[in-house]
């Protein structure tokens, strides 16, 4: 059973119910062993569903475990994307945006999921999902999107901070094999990033999320396949793809993002033809860490009015 390290929180982040649910196992994709965990429902309901989750950039499926706690009444499988967590990186395959979903589309014929699946994607993995759905119209049922990056981040205000980004991972990808990887795992570094992405008040939460940070934002399977994959989170963005996106689309926004902004969460959500937006208040880019349980909330609302 998988343990679940919770930050050393006074109070416990996770209920006890979820080691419980926990089964983790191994499917082969395109030749390949990807890792993936399942969370059976506490107590199967007309209402429980089948969600299948994709983790965002340098995050492996721990990312969203607060998520899945907080949805007992459902289904979840998350797979760590290849090039992260316990999955290999593709071997002779770029790690782009169309590979990827090239993945998920055997990832699903392998686990025998279908048409009346959900799909959920956070941050990367929001284009990941979105850029599927929409070249494989009918495969899943409802899609939603939490901190979706609704607009391009090479663009706008957010630009110059993208590019320092891109320059940081080309380095990295250049440098002797010893001192790229140390760059990359700095935990000097990864901790800079936590602070400046986290922003609730609760000390305890904070911890965790620093703790969760160091232990996982590392377990990427080489520098090359990391750098394919920072580019592609980069060079696309969910609004290309949301006139094509004709299913019921849920986004979860948080009020404080500033990498996925609220006011581009709300032209996204005027593009979707079928899309629900919820913001919630005093987060960023951290909902699935931060504030699982209105996310929880919106996605069970949203799922009871999208019945299968």
């Amino acid at each position: 059973m998988e343990q679940v390290d919770t930050g050393s929180s006074r109070t416990p982040l996770f209920s006890g119910a979820l080691a419980a649910r926990t089964r983790a196992a191994t499917a082969e994709v395109n030749g390949a062993a990807v890792a993936y965990w399942v969370y059976e429902p506490v107590r199967s309901t007309p209402e429980t569903r089948t969600i299948l989750v994709v983790h965002g950039f340098r995050g492996d499926h721990h990312g969203l475990l607060r998520v899945a706690d907080q949805l007992p009444d459902m289904r979840l499988i998350m797979p760590d994307l290849p090039g992260f967590g316990s999955s290999a990186a593709f071997e002779d395959t770029e790690h782009s945006v169309e590979a990827y979903g090239g993945f998920l589309r055997g990832f699903m014929a392998a686990l025998g999921l279908g048409a009346e699946t959900v799909l959920l994607g956070h941050s990367f993995g929001s284009i990941i999902a979105s850029h599927f759905v929409a070249a494989n119209p009918g495969a899943v049922a409802a899609l939603v999107l939490v901190n979706p990056i609704a607009a391009p981040t090479l663009e706008g205000p957010k630009g110059v901070m993208t590019r320092l980004a891109v320059f940081y991972y080309e380095a990295a990808a250049r440098l002797p094999e010893r001192l790229g990887l140390a760059l990359l795992r700095s935990q000097a570094i990864v901790r800079v990033m936590s602070v400046a992405m986290a922003k609730t008040g609760d000390k305890e939460i904070r911890r965790f999320v620093h703790a969760q940070h160091s232990a996982y934002f590392s377990a990427f399977a080489d520098r090359d396949s990391l750098l394919q994959a920072f580019k592609a989170s980069v060079g696309s963005n969910v609004s290309e793809v949301a006139a094509g996106l004709t299913l019921p689309v849920l986004l979860i926004a948080g009020e404080e993002d500033e990498i996925a902004m609220l006011a581009d969460q709300h032209k996204l959500a005027a593009l979707l033809p079928d899309g629900t937006l919820d913001v919630i208040p005093g987060v960023g880019h951290l909902i699935h860490y931060e504030t699982p349980e209105p996310a929880a909330r919106y996605i069970r609302r949203f799922l009871k009015e999208h019945a299968a």
